[in-house]
């Protein structure tokens, strides 16, 4: 019976090592920049969440306060970089189609999970197995498109999407939050 409780679990953090292999291998050389890619794995994410048992997610003010609250913390440090080292120019036709793309995986990420993957590993090992376990996976599938250099940074940002995500009580807050840094650590960078 314990195999058939854990597989949404195990086979949600397989599916997602499978989707981050689909994307590196379909941006190629693009990397985070192929909107197809993006797409793709956004897409991948969701049938996962979906598979892995999704709770229904809370859409109410107070979780969009938390998410917003998240995302100004997380803003801090491409903040101060824009300001001390200038920004990076983005052919400017891109940006709607980018930022569409970006909230697409960024909420794709937080269903599977800070959603699915998160109640499944609180439900086995408690709530700071899922913050662990959700924020170490995060920051992995952050790798192959960006390198070894960003794992301390996304695993630091996977633990406070999970501690907002256990104070809120929902998978919008940290969904907001994550949606709304990328957009504007793009911009600030």
């Amino acid at each position: 019976m314990r195999v058939a409780r854990d597989l949404p679990f195990v086979g949600g953090l397989v599916g997602l090592a499978l989707a981050v292999a689909l994307r590196v291998s379909l941006a190629g050389r693009a990397g985070a920049g192929s909107p197809t890619a993006g797409v793709v794995f956004g897409t991948a994410l969701v049938v996962l969440a979906l598979v892995c048992g999704l709770p229904r997610p809370v859409l109410n003010l107070r979780q969009a306060g938390w998410g917003a609250a998240l995302a100004a913390v997380l803003c801090v440090v491409p903040a101060v970089r824009r300001v001390t080292m200038g920004g990076v120019a983005e052919p400017e036709g891109m940006l709607p189609l980018w930022s569409a793309v970006v909230a697409y995986v960024a909420v794709a990420e937080e269903l599977l999970l800070r959603g699915a993957l998160f109640e499944r590993a609180r439900e086995r090992s408690g709530d700071v197995a899922a913050v662990a376990v959700t924020a170490l996976a995060f920051a992995l599938l952050h790798v192959p498109v960006y390198g070894w250099q960003v794992l301390p940074l996304d695993l630091a940002v996977g633990v406070c999407l999970g501690a907002v995500r256990l104070a809120a009580g929902s998978v919008t807050a940290p969904a907001v939050a994550h949606t709304l840094a990328d957009l504007a650590g793009w911009w600030l960078r």
